[in-house]
């Protein structure tokens, strides 16, 4: 009776280390490279000489308190443009969060851009970046990207997530 018993613990342990993981990896996609520039297409964080440029600084209309920075970094291309990458850190506030399987967030800040010259500020300009995820069980994403309530960047399947502002 006992090897029985044993034999039937056996039998079920194997049943059990041969069942698939169903668990799927969820693939996270929220880099976002901002770049900005003039309408004829200059750097406007570029500092050149005699020239204005612009610094930055982000915060999440969302956060926990009145001043909530968001981090991001100025990053350079390979021809020394300039972008801003922001990989996360902004509340996301759940839009549409009905469909368990199908959800979208949205994340809002504030980017405020200090018009430069000879470490003089000429300006203060204060925008609006909305940022819209989709979230389902397999995919994580940014989706959309409205920059003071223009739809700038739309996802498509497979590309970097690059919005560039004309300002």
């Amino acid at each position: 009776m006992r090897n029985i018993v044993f034999g039937l613990l056996i039998v079920f342990c194997a049943f059990l280390s041969c069942r698939q993981d169903e668990d799927e990896l969820q693939k996270i996609d929220q880099i976002i490279n901002m770049y900005m520039q003039n309408g004829s297409g200059r750097d406007l964080f570029h500092k050149k000489k005699d020239t204005s440029y612009f610094t930055y600084s982000m915060n999440d209309v969302n956060g926990i308190t009145d001043n909530a920075p968001v981090s991001s970094s100025l990053k350079a291309t390979a021809d020394s443009t300039l972008f801003i990458e922001y990989i996360a850190g902004a509340k996301r506030v759940g839009l549409d969060t009905l469909d368990p399987n199908n959800k979208t967030y949205h994340s809002v800040i504030t980017v405020r851009l200090l018009k430069m010259l000879n470490n003089t500020i000429l300006d203060t300009i204060n925008d609006k970046l909305e940022i819209q995820y989709r979230w389902t069980p397999s995919l994580f994403e940014v989706s959309k990207v409205y920059y003071n309530d223009t739809l700038r960047f739309t996802k498509t399947p497979g590309s970097p997530n690059v919005v560039t502002i004309v300002k």
